[in-house]
């Protein structure tokens, strides 16, 4: 028995989705023909209570298509040094768009308005880029799953307004984050001007993520998709595994996230750990004592069978997913709690 908690994009899709894709109704989906995916972009958008949304092959494409319709060549946008949109998508931000990106730090990935509106750069100083875009990620991935307090949400949307700057959020793990402080959908699509939302990490589709948007900011969309590589055809079939998502795999991350947090409380209490970062939904980051070496630790458990990520700097990071059994649960419990360096 493998248990691979190296990220939630390790599932696999369950029987009871794979009968959903393989009865999918499909179309070429670049003609806007295929039902399956127009259905599931119509009630992503109608669950935020936004106007559209566009299905993308990934979270990553997604994200840089946002960026790409907010902002021009030359100018900036605003994020966490751990945002996804800087660090791990290729270097797409300045590839794609042309744009940089001003960082700045924050708790565990996140941001606050009052940073933000100390980093726009003044509009009529032309020896600086125009900031015209600020991108949020709820929950962060690099910040150890935390999820934003939405009242501060709503400042740096204040911030945006007062400062003419649209407000991207990376929602490659939105759901957790609903789930994780019981928020209503509804309230994001009031907030952003656009959102991605993906279906491939704890929701257990093989891939897809949906972005949406205000009619404005999708106004070129489809045109951004088709240049970035991402026209697809009879995608029904992964659109369905996203609808059966939708209706499954939802409530369920709640599981997710209780375990993570088992798993955190064992962790503490160890003699061979020296931190554990606060655990608000399926993500564990931790670090171990000093003179003790990370890599050793990842090699001995994949020696019981046990994978986990080594993200440099001596941070470590376990996640939870659909795919965990209570089984593996426990036995992982088990090897944490009798580990001896």
């Amino acid at each position: 028995m493998i248990i691979d908690l190296r990220s939630d994009t390790v599932t696999k899709p369950s029987p009871e989705m794979l009968e959903y894709i393989i009865q999918a109704e499909v179309g070429d989906d670049v003609y806007k023909e295929d039902p399956t995916v127009n259905e599931l972009e119509r009630r992503v958008a109608d669950l935020f209570g936004m106007d559209e949304g566009l299905f993308f092959p990934t979270g990553s494409m997604a994200n840089q298509a946002a960026i790409k319709l907010h902002t021009n060549p030359a100018e900036q946008l605003i994020c966490h040094k751990y945002a996804h949109v800087y660090n791990y998508e290729g270097g797409g931000v300045s590839f794609n768009s042309g744009v940089s990106c001003k960082l700045l730090e924050g708790d565990r990935g996140m941001i606050t308005a009052n940073a933000v509106e100390e980093a726009i750069n003044p509009p009529d100083f032309y020896h600086s880029p125009l900031t015209t875009l600020v991108c949020l990620e709820n929950t962060t991935n690099k910040g150890g799953g935390a999820c934003y307090d939405f009242a501060e949400i709503e400042k740096i949307k204040t911030v945006c307004e007062l400062h003419g700057l649209k407000l991207h959020l990376d929602g490659a793990r939105l759901m957790n984050a609903l789930v994780a402080k019981n928020e209503d959908p509804g309230r994001y699509g009031k907030i952003f001007d656009t959102i991605s939302v993906c279906f491939s990490k704890g929701m257990g589709t093989p891939l897809g993520t949906v972005l949406l948007g205000t009619k404005d900011a999708m106004k070129n969309a489809m045109r951004v998709r088709k240049v970035l590589g991402g026209g697809m055809r009879q995608v029904g079939y992964m659109a369905a595994a996203a609808l059966y998502a939708l209706d499954h795999n939802i409530e369920r991350l709640a599981d997710d996230h209780q375990r993570a947090l088992e798993i955190a409380l064992v962790l503490k209490s160890s003699n061979y750990v020296k931190k554990v970062e606060p655990t608000e939904t399926n993500i564990i980051i931790f670090y171990l004592n000093d003179g003790l070496d990370p890599q050793k630790f990842v090699g001995d458990l994949e020696a019981r069978n046990i994978r986990i990520s080594d993200m440099g700097q001596g941070k470590l990071r376990i996640v939870t997913h659909l795919d965990y059994t209570q089984e593996m649960h426990e036995t992982l419990m088990q090897v944490l709690d009798e580990y001896s360096p």
